[in-house]
């Protein structure tokens, strides 16, 4: 009998990159996001237990242009995926259209505001 040699599979040095991977390895990376906002309201947290002073502080950073920009863009995101399926003329309106529209909306009603804030001033 010939002893013919096992078959040992090629190891691919970029598996998490094909297209089935990506999409969990994707899902499982916002993870992060998620311990990010963990800490945020922790600290939020520990700012309310050490005094009036340190929570304004913690206040007036999540009143920062940065914070806001970065709160509205991630609840537009998600907003598609829990909201029903939207179907306009028998077809599904993607889930990125859904968003843009709403960051669209929202910059519209910015700029508005803005304007009628400086329209209004005497």
């Amino acid at each position: 009998m010939s002893r013919s040699r096992p078959y040992i599979r090629p190891v691919e040095t970029l598996w998490w990159a094909r297209s089935p991977y990506l999409a969990y390895t994707l899902r499982e990376a916002t993870g992060v996001a998620v311990l990010g906002y963990a800490l945020v309201l922790l600290a939020g947290v520990v700012c309310l237990a050490t005094g009036e002073r340190a929570y304004d502080v913690w206040l007036d950073f999540l009143k920062s242009p940065w914070s806001l920009s970065l709160h509205t863009w991630t609840w537009f995101r998600i907003l598609p995926k829990t909201m029903p399926r939207l179907v306009i003329g028998g077809r599904v309106l993607p889930q990125i259209r859904i968003t843009a529209g709403g960051v669209a909306v929202a910059a519209a009603s910015f700029i508005f505001i803005v304007f009628v804030a400086v329209w209004t001033q005497p």
